[in-house]
Parts: C-alpha cells; structure tokens; sequence
C-alpha cells in the first residue's frame, strides 16, 4: 500500500500491462454483475439497430435479403405521398402536443404547488391517465367522439340538434382529436415534472421577490423557469422521444383515417413491414425514425453534459 502511494519519478516508465490489470480488477464483482446487461445492450440495441440500418438498403421483401440497391428504398419512400402525410401529420401534431403538453403541465404544477388542500388527491387524479395505456385512452376517447354514440349524439337527443363534435370523421379535425387524447394522457406526468422542479426552488428567492416587489407572473417567467431549465430539457426529450413513436393512440382511435388523414410514421412501418410485405422500405422508414430520435437527443446530451463541460 505504501509503494502504490509514492510519486512516479520524472522520465520512470508506467508498466502497462500490470496498469492495465489493475484497471480490469478494480470492482470486478460488479463489472461482472454488469456484464450481461452490457451483453444485452450490444446485441439486442446496437445489433438490431445496426440490422435495421443495413436491410433499409437492400430490396428485402417478404423475408431479409442481401441485394444491396443503394438509396432507392428512400428515394421511394419520399416519393410516396402516404409516408408525406405522415410526416406532415406528426410534426403538425408534435409540435401543438409539445408546446401544450409543457405549458399545461406547467400551469398545473404552479396551481398545485400553491399549497393547496387534499392536494395529493388532485395529483393522483392528474396523473391517474398517465397509467392507463394508450390502447385504452384511444378506445375511450373513439367512444367519446363517436358521432353517433359519443358527446354528439348524447347532446343532440338533449335536444341541441345542431351540435356537432364528428371530430374523428372529419379529415382536417381527425388530428386534434389525437390532440385532445394524448394531451389528455400525458399532461399529468409533465405536471409532475414541473412541480418537482417548482419544490426545488429556494423558498429564499420567493421571499426576496416579493421583498423587491417583483410580480408573481415575472418571478416565474424571469427566475423560476430559467432555473428549471434542466427539468424543461427533461419533459421535452421525453415527450419528443412519445411523439416520435406516435402509434397505438393512432390504432386505437382513428386506424389512420378518415383515408390516410391521420397516419403517422410509425403505423407507416407496420404497415409496410407486416401488412404490405415490404420489409426494405419499413426499415427505411424505421431508420428515418431513428435519425429523428437522434437529432432530438443530441441537443439534449450537449446541454445535459458537453455544456456542463464548457462552463467548468
């Protein structure tokens, strides 16, 4: 113990392959431990990531194959006007259920975290659809906007005949009615984020803005978020990472329609690569969808870690 404590001398030569060793022994019990994780991590992400990337250029139908094509499954994959819609009705619905799914989650965490009696009750309803599936949450919502059986049906017999809420038949509705369903879903667990951001503001520079005469709504907007930016960074990755796998919702409430009105990228997939029997062009549309997970991540990683480094 007491000659590994000693400094190296100038120009003394490190004995590497004891280094080395060393490094391996160091907690081998959980290196161990760690192993088959590490195993299934390498094959089953890495490996079935790399499988997907490389059958995206090759003409596989019914079964892989290794007839390289080049880009042709992309050039006909963008060339589709099915697989357009899709990408058009996802951003369209992204960005609304980002920009709602925080601001309503933000509102709520702020309501919430004003102290407020059997305030545990209110965030176990909020939080309540969270744990139900989409599968469910669509099925419930196809019942509720169903034309003839749902909420317009109901308030016509009311006697409000000229109500009308066909939302889901409609093809420039259909997709804020998906809105309203997964809004409905995940707008509870993005409260809980912010309210867990919201208790981790020092009560200190609660009291020193309302000392200074600082606004409520300006201690908020000007203090509160910027210190919760990590917390923001978080909420929009996973939401962004959901909105990206957009599907069962899709299936369970509208099947894509009315037509292709509400298809998505991932029911784009499926289709292609069980229903159609094109297994190149769903893994090319797969590997699309992985670049935009990707390019979601990587500015989250550089603020989470390369920023952190920068500022130090």
């Amino acid at each position: 113990m007491a000659d590994t404590a000693l400094p190296l001398e100038a120009g003394a030569k490190v004995n590497r392959p004891s280094l080395l060793k060393r490094i391996i022994l160091h907690n081998l019990p959980a290196k161990i431990a760690a192993l088959p994780m590490m195993v299934t991590v390498l094959v089953v992400f890495v490996g079935c990531t790399l499988w997907t990337i490389y059958y995206s250029f090759t003409n596989s139908k019914l079964l892989p194959t290794g007839k390289f094509v080049g880009i042709e499954q992309y050039e006909r994959l963008f060339a589709t006007s099915r697989w357009n819609v899709s990408v058009t009705n996802l951003i369209t619905y992204g960005v609304l259920s980002l920009i709602f799914t925080l601001v309503v989650g933000f509102i709520l965490a702020v309501l919430i975290d004003q102290k407020i009696r059997f305030e545990s009750a209110f965030r176990t309803i909020m939080l309540y659809p969270f744990a139900l599936s989409f599968i469910v949450t669509g099925l419930v919502w196809q019942w509720i906007m169903n034309p003839t059986l749902g909420l317009q049906g109901t308030m016509r017999n009311l006697g409000w005949e000229n109500f009308t809420f066909d939302w889901i038949a409609n093809p420039r509705m259909v997709l804020y009615a998906l809105l309203i369903a997964g809004l409905w879903q995940g707008t509870g667990f993005c409260m809980v984020l912010m309210l867990a951001g919201l208790r981790g503001v020092d009560e200190e520079i609660w009291k020193a803005a309302r000392i200074d005469g600082i606004p409520t709504w300006r201690t908020y907007v000007s203090i509160v978020v910027p210190m919760m930016r990590g917390v923001m960074v978080t909420a929009v990755v996973i939401i962004g990472s959901g909105i990206v796998r957009l599907y069962d919702l899709v299936v369970a409430l509208t099947n894509g329609g009315p037509g292709i009105s509400s298809e998505v990228p991932a029911k784009y997939v499926y289709n292609y690569m069980f229903s159609g029997g094109n297994i190149g062009q769903g893994l090319a549309a797969a590997t699309m969808m992985l670049l935009s997970v990707i390019i979601i991540l990587i500015p989250w990683a550089y603020l989470e870690f390369g920023g952190k480094g920068r500022r130090t």
